[in-house]
């Protein structure tokens, strides 16, 4: 953060001060008092069920600078009328004290964390980047994310996500992105918006508001999406597979289950091996080099950089080598459109490897009269896919089918009975485990890391 006085701090959030005025606040903000950011600010928020008030003092004395809360706590805060707007006032001020620093905004159905995680790759070889922690991509946690910039920073990257229309549009007038982003239109919380016309019109509060000046990055993989160059005034940069796109991908192969493909723009061509799994990361891959490309990057880093980025958030496309089986932990979020995504990605595994797959799945919650459509629209692709078992954890909503083809599914009542039908594995199996953030689905791949690294080592192998 640019190091300000609780004095100049609180004139912007228009708090009252308890404490020395002149004591220099250096850290950014943070919410949970187990995590301290030295000197920073400690935001008091109230919550259904923790009050944030009631670990004010621990956070001072673990090395906090100050609080920000609703009433009098400890020997150093500034007390406000609402946390989050005055942390969104602060954020945006301090946006504003680095006018040299370009603004990146993503949004979509899904496939932000890894567009976000690539392009900081890609952004931090030209310049000190900031992106988010973990999937801070709400009125929280985008100011969090900016208060983290300083003097220094070239590139901010934020996330940002929507639960009601006007939840964009209003991140995006408050921090003024120079580039908006938008990947995707699909149905994750389509039980919030009711459908996916809804969901296309949150999602275009991205690029609506941008001035002529500005970039609109849009990804082609569906119509809601690409008809958003309609509604904007911005410069549009079209991602995909399209010979039409401005940033494409040509020559797609996967081997090993990780794609290789040829990188296309106006500024040439060059080749690309990414370390993500699955095919639908070249979208994801594209997107990234789309901003890369906005932002001036030559087209010979950028490739370079999208061959050397690791995946770097957790449950995501995590590969698990063990006792001859191939664990793929994908378990921090699922809709339909992320559940078709890796199911591609399990059958080539097993056609790779020689081997079964199975496919372990969860709940994938905010689907509201969708749900039981979207859960049977699963099994019929893994169906299709010829995916050997699949595995429906405390779900039967995927059940019902009546033509299973070569498919078993399976019904476990939870994690659990899950853990016991994986010990029918074999090596050269691959295992996906997925399902929403909600049902915790990493710990059954902990469980299955455990049960596997108990295994006799087959000495006659290799």
């Amino acid at each position: 953060m640019i190091p300000l006085t609780i004095a100049q701090i609180s004139e912007v959030v228009s708090g009252k001060v308890i404490g020395d005025k002149n004591k220099l606040i250096t850290g950014a903000a943070f919410f949970d008092s187990r995590e301290i950011v030295s000197n920073g600010i400690f935001l008091a928020l109230k919550g259904e069920y923790v009050d944030g008030h009631d670990f004010a003092l621990q956070a001072l004395t673990g090395g906090a600078g100050v609080v920000f809360c609703n009433r009098e706590v400890g020997s150093s805060c500034i007390v406000v009328a609402d946390v989050i707007q005055a942390i969104t006032k602060l954020a945006a001020h301090v946006r504003g004290m680095i006018p040299g620093m370009k603004v990146i905004a993503i949004t979509g159905s899904h496939g932000k964390t890894t567009t976000k995680d690539l392009a900081k790759h890609l952004l931090s070889m030209a310049g000190e980047t900031v992106a988010p922690k973990s999937s801070f991509n709400n009125d929280l946690g985008v100011p969090i994310t900016i208060l983290e910039c300083n003097e220094k920073t070239k590139f901010c990257i934020l996330e940002m996500g929507a639960r009601n229309l006007g939840d964009i549009a209003k991140l995006e007038r408050t921090f003024l992105p120079d580039l908006g982003v938008v990947l995707g239109v699909g149905s994750a919380h389509i039980g919030i918006f009711g459908s996916q016309e809804v969901i296309a019109s949150a999602k275009s509060e991205m690029v609506i508001n941008l001035e002529p000046n500005k970039i609109a990055i849009l990804g082609s993989y569906d119509d809601f999406t690409i008809d958003m160059k309609k509604l904007t005034k911005a410069r549009v940069i079209t991602f995909g597979e399209k010979s039409s796109n401005d940033v494409r991908a040509a020559d797609i192969e996967i081997r090993e289950g990780f794609a290789h493909f040829d990188l296309v723009t106006s500024f040439g061509r060059e080749s690309v091996a990414l370390r993500q799994a699955g095919r639908h990361q070249v979208a994801n891959a594209l997107a990234a080099a789309a901003i890369a490309t906005a932002l001036n990057i030559p087209i010979d880093k950028i490739s370079a950089g999208l061959s050397t980025a690791e995946s770097s958030s957790k449950w995501r496309m995590e590969l698990h080598e063990i006792a001859g089986r191939l664990i793929v932990n994908d378990s921090y979020n699922a809709n339909p459109e992320s559940m078709f995504a890796a199911l591609d990605a399990l059958r080539l595994f097993a056609q790779e490897r020689g081997g079964r797959a199975w496919a372990f799945l969860g709940k994938m919650h905010e689907l509201g009269e969708y749900s039981l459509n979207g859960h049977r629209e699963v099994t019929r692709k893994a169906i299709d896919l010829e995916i050997d078992h699949l595995v429906a954890i405390g779900m039967k909503e995927y059940l019902g089918e009546s033509d299973l083809g070569s498919t078993a599914i399976l019904s476990a009542e939870n994690i659990e009975s899950a853990r016991e039908m994986a010990r029918g594995s074999e090596a050269g199996d691959v295992i996906l485990v997925k399902g929403s953030r909600a049902e915790g689905l990493e710990k059954l791949v902990e469980l299955l890391i455990l049960d596997l690294n108990e295994l006799p080592i087959d000495k006659s192998e290799g």
